[in-house]
């Protein structure tokens, strides 16, 4: 792989505006029926949704530009925290463990981001694409996503994505979460502040069977309002300087390592010394 195909995909993965499409990815996952249950029975990101967004990039940006070290660290924090989510009663059956309930996630992630970043920048060539897309595979792989369960290329891809579409489902407790996370009373004044935004954004990406699901509210007026803001992101985001296109990759990246050198210090000095 040349320098500059590899700098195009890592550049890509870098780009802070893809944060914008978290939304999208986040209902695209809670409408699978058994992670959207698991969600709403195991999990509290709903009532702290920063809670989520900072372990969702940590673990992105970690898997894509992290070393060996920080990959581990923020696997095993994952995997921590998905130990207590498995079904127990009536409803569907989940478990977070399960390969192909972390397959869609990460399919997710990956078509969301890609999906933003065509809307503002345009179709990768074929290449760069093929480079990004075995890149994000690891977002799956890197847990419990088994490398042969992960669709082969691209064309495979979208395959599997057009089959998952139809089997999506919502119902009162998964649209409750979903609602809150978008309506968030618990949220800092800055969050809540961007949250009309944020709404737009959501319903706007999401693919619209998608967004009837949830029962989100759209219009020729509200497409209009969502066409605008990614035109004026199309026209200012690709002109910032990359020092500040890149500012949340960087930042949580410093963060992980920070942290990794804080727990690095804790088992040296747990260590008793040779004598």
């Amino acid at each position: 792989m040349s320098a500059r195909r590899s700098q195009s995909m890592r550049g890509v993965a870098g780009e802070g505006i893809l944060i914008a499409a978290g939304g999208r990815a986040i209902l695209l996952q809670l409408a699978n029926p058994a992670i959207g249950h698991g969600v709403a029975n195991h999990s509290h990101f709903a009532n702290r949704p920063l809670d989520r967004l900072n372990g969702t990039l940590s673990y992105v940006y970690a898997i894509v530009f992290g070393t060996a070290d920080l990959v581990a660290m923020v696997t095993a924090r994952v995997n921590h925290a998905h130990i207590p989510v498995h079904s127990s009663g009536t409803g569907p059956i989940y478990n977070a463990f399960t390969p192909e309930l972390q397959l869609w996630v990460a399919a997710t992630l990956y078509e969301s981001a890609t999906h933003l970043h065509g809307l503002l920048y345009g179709a990768l060539d074929d290449a760069t694409a093929d480079a990004v897309y075995r890149e994000y595979s690891r977002l799956g792989t890197s847990l419990q996503v088994p490398p042969q369960l992960w669709p082969a290329d691209r064309a495979a891809f979208r395959r599997y994505w057009n089959e998952q579409l139809p089997l999506l489902t919502t119902d009162a407790a998964t649209r409750a979460v979903a609602h809150e996370l978008l309506h968030s009373r618990a949220a800092p004044p800055w969050y809540r502040a961007a949250l009309p935004l944020a709404r737009l954004m959501t319903a706007g990406l999401l693919p619209p069977e998608v967004r009837e699901l949830f029962e989100l509210p759209w219009s020729p007026r509200r497409q209009r309002r969502f066409d605008r803001v990614i035109g004026g992101i199309r026209f200012v985001y690709p002109r910032l300087p990359k020092v500040l296109r890149h500012w949340p990759k960087n930042h949580y990246l410093r963060l992980l390592r920070t942290s990794a050198r804080q727990a690095s210090n804790r088992r040296t000095s747990a260590t008793p010394p040779v004598v």
